[in-house]
């Protein structure tokens, strides 16, 4: 067991200061974040060249060294070596909290090993942002962050997360915002979601909506920006609201949706695979091999 007293411990070494930056408006950043980049004797940036443009338009001038996805193994022990020195580091990323989608936990947790304090400074992020702004439930949510590129691996972390009934919180990019959205209507069903892009930025613009539509909108608009999805949350599987199906068969199930909702073979293998949490293949070749 471990205790750190942040402000009143006496230690060995410097500080470890997580500062979060601005995700678009440079007025966001506070005059705390700004006082800490001045006093440190390093800065550990995500990138150097974008952290640089910020330095320079707050006239702050301070050794920076690099620290990101593909390198922030090899910097640890050259980072500790400046914390062992009594010399204090900042580490930030290129936007919002370090270590929230970004680089920066190795780190924190390197240093907190090393018996270094880690101090982290409130202030911008986008997931936060986003929660608030949609309109949806913040009472309580649950932030997951970029899911899987390839689609199997998406899909299949989609299922693991349709029955947690919090509001849920993913990140993702332009070019990848139209496939995310098909694999949650695919996997989550017809739920409300909440596109919220450009933050803080001269373009903000949230889009709110159920799933459907707001791949309708993505398929029929240019779509710019970092985004954040906020997806209504779902039933617990083990709830009585969402197990009247238990005692069904899979063909009985499928059967349940043609004969008494009317919808299509095609129609109802997709719902039984959404409240089933199985892919629409399973479901295909099961129903038809039976």
């Amino acid at each position: 067991m471990k205790t750190q007293s942040s402000f009143q411990g006496k230690y060995n070494g410097g500080t470890l200061y997580i500062v979060p930056t601005p995700i678009g408006n440079l007025e966001d950043i506070t005059l705390r974040a700004l006082n800490t980049l001045k006093n440190v004797e390093y800065i550990a940036a995500e990138d150097t060249r974008n952290t640089r443009k910020l330095m320079n338009h707050f006239e702050i001038d301070k050794p920076m060294i690099s620290y990101h996805e593909h390198n922030k193994h090899s910097r640890e022990n050259q980072l500790v070596e400046i914390l062992q020195d009594g010399k204090d580091i900042a580490l930030v990323s290129d936007a919002g909290m370090p270590a929230i989608s970004d680089p920066g936990y190795e780190m924190v947790a390197s240093a907190i090993g090393e018996e270094f304090p880690v101090v982290v400074l409130p202030g911008a992020n986008a997931a936060l942002c986003a929660m608030v702004g949609s309109g949806l439930s913040p009472k309580e949510f649950y932030f997951y962050g970029f899911l899987p590129r390839k689609k199997k691996e998406r899909e299949q972390e989609l299922t693991n997360l349709r029955s947690i009934r919090a509001t849920l919180l993913f990140y993702e990019s332009p070019h990848r915002l139209k496939e995310t959205l098909k694999s949650m209507a695919e996997q989550l069903g017809n739920r409300q979601i909440v596109l919220a892009r450009e933050l803080t930025k001269r373009y903000e613009e949230y889009i709110r909506g159920t799933i459907p539509e707001v791949i309708e909108w993505a398929e029929n608009n240019t779509v710019k920006g970092e985004f954040c999805l906020v997806v209504e949350g779902g039933v617990p599987e083990d709830s009585n609201e969402d197990v009247w199906w238990e005692d069904y068969s899979l063909v009985e199930h499928v059967d349940y949706y043609i004969e008494e909702k009317k919808l299509t073979s095609k129609e109802a293998i997709k719902k039984t695979s959404q409240d089933r949490g199985q892919s629409k293949r399973e479901v295909y070749q099961a129903y038809h091999v039976d």
